[in-house]
């Protein structure tokens, strides 16, 4: 970028445009950064109630003047765009969507490997999902209208919603009235490493967090075990598999 600039104004057409970009990327941090100090001084769950009222009326605001801005139509909610694409393309959407994000989340560890180490970066990401996991489970249950108590039927609908659900090959099983048994039978991360002649990667700290969590935040009633996750032995079919149990009170 020209040094020599004293304003936006002075931006070149294409420096002007990398501008925008970032500007974007500044709003996310921001949005990030109100949740976090909200739940800092208001605890996580009145963070989650008031992210509701305040996303909601953000985005209306934000997308009604980009719609403007940038000159397309507003639909239901929703950019028109998106409505006029075809149901195919829209699930590959959800595909590529769901890979930027575990991508995301890759260079994330691996940018905190770099800087501080492997012990800090599982660190860093163990504690991360203690945060993302419920952020999730309660997005999904906002989405899918669940109610407060959805039980493990609701469990097994919110998990075909994750990110995760959309670039992984995933089952659940349905053990006894009160349990249920999921199989992540092909993981993105590990089948690349398995590729690569890799070990797995030893990821049974984070999902201990994160399968606890997203199924608490789901229903506070559903208690988590571990049947197996690397680095454990597994068989072929599945990399990890977690048993969820009801528990009633």
């Amino acid at each position: 970028m020209t040094k020599d600039v004293n304003s936006y104004k002075d931006l070149s057409h294409e420096d002007l445009a990398r501008f925008i970009v970032d500007m974007f990327h500044r709003i996310v941090v921001h949005h990030v950064l109100w949740f976090r100090e909200v739940e800092h001084q208001m605890g996580f769950s009145k963070a989650l109630e008031i992210l509701d009222d305040a996303f909601t009326k953000s985005y209306n605001v934000q997308m009604n003047r980009l719609s403007k801005t940038f000159g397309f139509e507003m639909a239901e909610g929703v950019p028109k765009f998106l409505l006029d694409m075809p149901k195919e393309k829209l699930l590959e959407s959800v595909k590529e969507i769901g890979a930027n994000w575990l991508a995301n989340d890759g260079i994330w560890f691996q940018a905190v490997e770099f800087s501080r180490g492997m012990n800090d970066a599982k660190r860093c990401n163990d504690s991360c999902w203690t945060r993302f996991s419920p952020f999730e489970a309660w997005s999904i249950k906002r989405f899918l209208e669940l109610p407060e108590y959805p039980g493990l039927e609701g469990l097994k609908k919110a998990l075909q919603f994750r990110m995760y659900a959309s670039i992984n090959v995933q089952s659940i099983i349905d053990e006894s009235p009160n349990s249920i048994v999921f199989q992540m039978n092909n993981c993105r991360v590990q089948a690349a490493r398995k590729r690569q002649g890799l070990d797995d990667y030893p990821c049974k700290s984070a999902g201990l967090v994160e399968y606890s969590y997203f199924a608490r935040a789901i229903d506070p009633r559903i208690k988590t075990e571990c049947i197996g996750c690397p680095p454990d032995e597994h068989p072929e079919d599945w990399f990890c598999s977690w048993r969820f149990i009801l528990e009633e009170k």
